[in-house]
């Protein structure tokens, strides 16, 4: 996949946002946009895509995100190639903090809750809606009835393991039993 900068941004300056009630947004894509979120994911298409939720102040400086990813996307199956449609139904919450410590060290922990992020003067909701695209496309898409075979590889002139021959300790209890049965 090509290094690609993010395709889509729906940016809210926190200045000019309401500091006591939820800002509710619904993003969904053009369909020129989702071919370009395609092409940054991997994949072949991004049939249908909507972000919905709400961005709401916690305490004075604190912002929370609680919001639904629905999506319909295509990718290649991982056995044969033919194209699978999955469809898409993610919760996705996120809490930016104003005290959120940073780490120091070259090495660090994660912390417990992985949904808290440092809070800037802007969040972007549509790196939020691709982050969360990503995070819930399946891993080895499969079409319909389709099951990874057995594969058997070996060099030219040799026979290809067999299970007794990839068991190279069956035999050896097969022996000792032999000997548990012979009379002394």
């Amino acid at each position: 996949m090509p290094d690609l900068p993010p395709p889509f941004h729906h940016v809210l300056r926190l200045s000019d946002l309401a500091g006591r009630k939820p800002t509710r947004f619904t993003l969904t894509p053009d369909a020129a946009v989702r071919a370009e979120i395609a092409l940054w994911a991997g994949i072949n298409a991004v049939a249908r895509l909507r972000f919905q939720g709400a961005l709401t102040p916690r305490g004075r400086h604190d912002w929370q995100l609680e919001a639904v990813l629905e999506a319909t996307v295509v990718q290649p199956c991982v056995v044969t190639l033919a194209p699978v449609t999955t469809k898409i139904s993610e919760p996705v919450e996120r809490r930016w903090l104003a005290d959120l410590p940073t780490p120091e060290a070259d090495e660090a922990e994660m912390p417990e809750d992985i949904a808290l992020e440092p809070l800037a003067d802007e969040i972007d909701l549509g790196a939020v809606m691709l982050e969360a695209l990503e995070l819930a496309l399946p891993l080895y898409p499969r079409a319909p009835g389709v099951e990874f075979g057995a594969a058997e590889v070996t060099d030219v002139g040799l026979a290809p393991l067999d299970d007794a021959a990839r068991r190279p300790f069956a035999g050896l209890a097969a022996m000792l039993d032999a000997k548990s049965r012979k009379p002394d």
